[in-house]
């Protein structure tokens, strides 16, 4: 119990942190008004062309009598744009942090810097760190979609799939949603993906605190766009608690450009949300 009540703290956190610092969440939202756009226009062009992609797949129907041939095709539309809808639900978190991963690797940077104990990040061309970055994405995907297809057979046993089900979809969700936002902060601490999964599953409680709220908060249209930099700087102060920063890698040459103040650049080494 008290992992889950230090994942929302973290949650919480990662909101007031982009609250004190509005520049950073206006910086952080660009990448996902960006993906937001992208996914508007495609499901715009979804939507204009399933009818006719209905009528495509279906030559068979040409000669039935009305009203069944204008039934099936619009069902058939109906059930490719729902399909392009939920699976868009389920990629934005990825697209956008893909899409915004020069943003958010400045983001995590800036929310290290001010709360002390900023890592090294590894020395890789931007080209690789977004390879990474798709790569880690359909990992994580992958068993998204394992578990979905679990889940959605679970959903036919009588009273279990309608109560218990959806429950844990809600938690694996959450789950997931934590390992993908947590990915570029502990990137920056040279985690390998696997890695990532193995810490927060050994702190499920932490993750899913942090996730499954934010999965429900997504829910609502916009408040993805709107949360996203706080989940990010939350995922980067929940990423200090999984792997605390050593003391030799809070050395890091800070030039005298930097608009972090000597009062904060560099407190006592550790997470001081860390639980214990």
């Amino acid at each position: 119990m008290r992992d889950l009540a230090a994942g929302a703290k973290y949650l919480i956190e990662g909101q007031k942190w982009v609250g004190r610092h509005g520049r950073w969440w206006g910086f952080g939202i660009l990448p996902a008004l960006l993906a937001l756009a992208g996914y508007v226009v495609a499901l715009a062009l979804l939507g204009a062309w399933s009818l006719d992609l209905a009528d495509w797949v279906t030559p068979f129907a040409d000669h039935w009598a009305s009203p069944w041939r204008g039934l099936l095709r619009d069902t058939l539309a109906a059930v490719v744009f729902g399909g392009g809808l939920l699976l868009s639900l389920l990629t934005f978190t990825a697209v956008t942090l893909l899409v915004g991963q020069p943003f958010y690797e400045a983001l995590c940077a800036r929310v290290d810097e001010t709360e002390g104990g900023a890592p090294t990040p590894p020395d890789t061309a931007l080209w690789r760190e977004l390879l990474l970055a798709v790569r880690d994405s359909v990992y994580v995907l992958v068993r998204v979609a394992a578990f979905g297809v679990v889940l959605f057979a679970c959903g036919f046993i009588p009273l279990v799939g309608q109560t218990v089900v959806p429950v844990l979809g809600f938690l694996v969700s959450g789950f997931f949603l934590t390992v993908e936002l947590t990915a570029v902060a502990l990137q920056r601490r040279r985690v390998p993906q696997p890695e990532r999964i193995r810490l927060l599953r050994a702190r499920l409680g932490l993750a899913l605190g942090f996730g499954t709220p934010l999965v429900l908060a997504f829910l609502v249209p916009l408040v993805t766009v709107f949360a996203m930099p706080g989940a990010v700087a939350g995922a980067t102060l929940l990423a200090r608690d999984l792997v605390p920063t050593a003391p030799e890698e809070e050395k890091g040459e800070q030039g005298p450009a930097s608009d972090v103040s000597a009062a904060t650049a560099r407190p006592v080494p550790g997470n001081p949300y860390a639980t214990p």
